[in-house]
């Protein structure tokens, strides 16, 4: 399995963890400062060497060894891996020595007997902890009276091992003195440990492991940090160290300030939520609002630099919202500028777009999105696009003025020709007509000239009467503008001629001549429109309304 190369960034959330979201587990916190170390310790230093970068080297050297245990750095990099806690590393380091091999011509069985016994008190190490990982060698103990039993028992092994008589027997002197070093590690003395380890987070780590295990609370951790830090100090700056200075003296500032350097605003904004877990003081710091910020809190700030991070990103911006939407002092109105920004041109960005006003409950962008998309594809020539979004954002006021364009270009009189153009572009207006404001005369008037052309090549019936209905309904209904009564009329009046029976009743006909009243009179206007219609139209309705009314009085019973 590939390993994830460590990173800065993932370092500092996995120390964040430790200390603020794990901190109720106080006895188990020693150990997982350790399996932090073994992670991240080749990020601590870019300059000096770490027990990392020790061992590396050391793995470099060992293809063009023979005899392991004659160089010195075999021991080194033995006693910094042991120092850390890295058991699995020290055991199969162990059993590189040289009394492993079974071609050996002198008498080596002491030596490997005590390399083997010191690779057993490696491995047999109680480990104050939940559980092992796979491959991770030690003694799991769940309590702490049950690591205190262990422990003691453990310690006696290696001081009788460190003072037994086979060590006379050992003729290997480098061998020697380096499994004795090895056992002066585990017996906690600090010169060993001091010399073996290179960070003061790494001798920091070995306290934990060695000398004072049973540690806990952050002021005894704090303060053994800073003797560590004398014992080994930096002379370079590191963001992941400063970070467990700030955060094991319990300074929410000196935190959020090595975060704000060194790490970027992703975890700032993340690091804010854990740092007000249980903390009144970083709470009330973090959410007062403060007039040299505009008003906002520090919290809020964060937040919106990391969402104008976000936004800068095709890819991310949609993320942004989650961040805006939390800042209920300026997040909600950069959250509808961010919204209103995003293009228009792809509907499935714009849908998109849509589910997040959704998810807010901005009902008013979601409005002004759609009426722009519609804007966009109508003057685009995509006319049934725009004349959907207008729809869909209920913009009676647009689609009254498009109804009053449609008229415009359909021409002065309403024939089938310039008509059937604008066929497809009703269709898309649905069943729901009351949406389309004033295109809903438009709408109707194409269901009247279907049934009208079916009435009078006589294909239906019922066509000539359903035609009728559709008469009255367009006369009777306000959307149908003044200008299209006569032609509307004069459509119909080859209708009322050939049928020998009435198609209309009294009411009715007297509708439709009272209507025709109205244009006589609207004649008189400046501003009225004959539609280019034959001189005679007026006068040939008149005559078949008139036919038609006096067939419905002598009809009616």
């Amino acid at each position: 399995m590939v390993r994830e190369k460590p990173t800065s960034l993932r370092a500092a959330w996995e120390l964040l963890e430790i200390f603020y979201v794990d901190k109720q587990l106080q006895s188990w916190l020693p150990e997982r400062l350790v399996d932090w170390l073994a992670d991240f310790d080749c990020l601590l230093s870019a300059k000096e060497s770490t027990v990392y970068s020790k061992l590396s080297n050391f793995q470099k050297k060992l293809i063009n060894l023979q005899i392991v245990e004659d160089d010195p750095d075999y021991w080194n990099g033995l006693s910094a891996a042991l120092s850390v806690g890295w058991l699995d590393i020290v055991v199969n380091m162990l059993r590189f020595h040289g009394s492993y091999q079974l071609d050996q011509m002198d008498n080596r069985e002491t030596e490997n007997g005590l390399v083997e016994a010191v690779a057993v008190l490696v491995s047999t190490m109680p480990r104050l902890r939940p559980n092992l990982p796979t491959g991770k060698l030690g003694q799991c103990c769940k309590t702490r009276p049950d690591f205190v039993k262990a422990w003691e028992k453990w310690r006696g092994q290696v001081t009788k091992l460190e003072c037994s008589a086979f060590w006379i027997q050992c003729g290997h002197k480098k061998t020697c003195d380096g499994l004795k070093n090895l056992l002066h590690i585990m017996m906690g003395n600090i010169k060993e440990l001091t010399a073996s380890t290179s960070h003061w987070l790494e001798l920091f780590a070995s306290h934990f492991l060695y000398i004072r295990p049973f540690t806990v609370g952050f002021e005894g951790m704090h303060h053994l940090a800073q003797k560590c830090i004398q014992l080994k100090p930096s002379s370079g700056t590191n963001g992941l160290t400063g970070l467990v200075i700030g955060v094991l003296s319990e300074n929410p500032e000196v935190v959020l300030a090595e975060c704000t350097q060194n790490f970027g605003p992703w975890l700032v904004t993340h690091a804010m939520e854990l740092l007000t877990a249980d903390n009144d003081y970083a709470d009330t710091m973090l959410h007062e609002e403060r007039p040299n910020l505009g008003g906002i809190s520090i919290e809020e700030l964060h937040r919106i630099v990391y969402a104008q991070v976000l936004c800068s990103h095709s890819l991310t911006w949609q993320i942004a919202p989650t961040y805006l939407s939390s800042c209920l002092n300026q997040g909600l109105g950069l959250l509808e500028i961010l919204l209103l920004k995003q293009p228009i041109q792809d509907n499935r960005l714009v849908l998109k777009t849509l589910e997040i006003c959704r998810l807010y409950e901005l009902e008013n962008v979601s409005a002004n999105i759609m009426k722009i998309a519609g804007i966009y594809h109508w003057k685009h020539g995509r006319k049934g696009a725009g004349v959907y979004w207008f729809q869909q954002a209920h913009d009676k006021v647009r689609l009254d003025r498009i109804a009053q364009q449609l008229f415009e270009r359909i021409g002065k009189s309403v024939t089938d020709d310039s008509f059937k153009q604008w066929e497809g572009l009703l269709e898309l207006l649905g069943p729901d007509i009351g949406s389309a404001g004033g295109l809903e005369f438009l709408h109707r008037y194409r269901d009247f000239k279907r049934s009208l052309q079916q009435a009078l090549d006589g294909r239906s019936g019922e066509a000539a009467r359903q035609t009728v209905d559709f008469l009255i309904q367009l006369m009777r209904n306000p959307s149908t503008p003044q200008r299209f009564w006569l032609p509307l009329l004069h459509d119909s009046v080859g209708l009322l001629n050939c049928k020998p029976s009435p198609l209309m009743n009294v009411a009715e006909t007297t509708l439709l001549l009272n209507k025709l009243q109205e244009l006589s009179l609207a004649k008189l206007r400046p501003d009225f429109s004959n539609n280019h219609l034959p001189s005679h139209a007026l006068s040939s309705v008149r005559l078949a309304l008139a036919s038609n009314l006096a067939r419905a009085i002598l009809e009616d019973p």
